[in-house]
């Protein structure tokens, strides 16, 4: 069972995380590289910038992604 961590806050799907999966040993998260629609961080509060990961499609700004951010 994922933990809230692993889940994208917008969609709740899993988010990929390399920076909480303990087999990854410390690699570098996808998301470094990789660029974040500012419409997707748009719809983050306060609260979950730079602490909430999100999944791969939710950070392209896939219009199917969550449209509402999750509690």
């Amino acid at each position: 069972m994922p933990t809230d961590v692993e889940l994208c806050p917008l969609c709740g799907q899993r988010n990929r995380c390399s920076q909480v999966d303990p087999t990854s040993n410390g690699e570098a998260c996808w998301c470094f590289s990789a660029p974040i629609s500012a419409a997707a961080l748009a719809r983050l509060s306060a609260e979950q910038i730079d602490k909430s990961c999100l999944c791969p499609n939710c950070a392209k700004g896939v219009a199917a992604c969550g449209d509402e951010p999750k509690a």
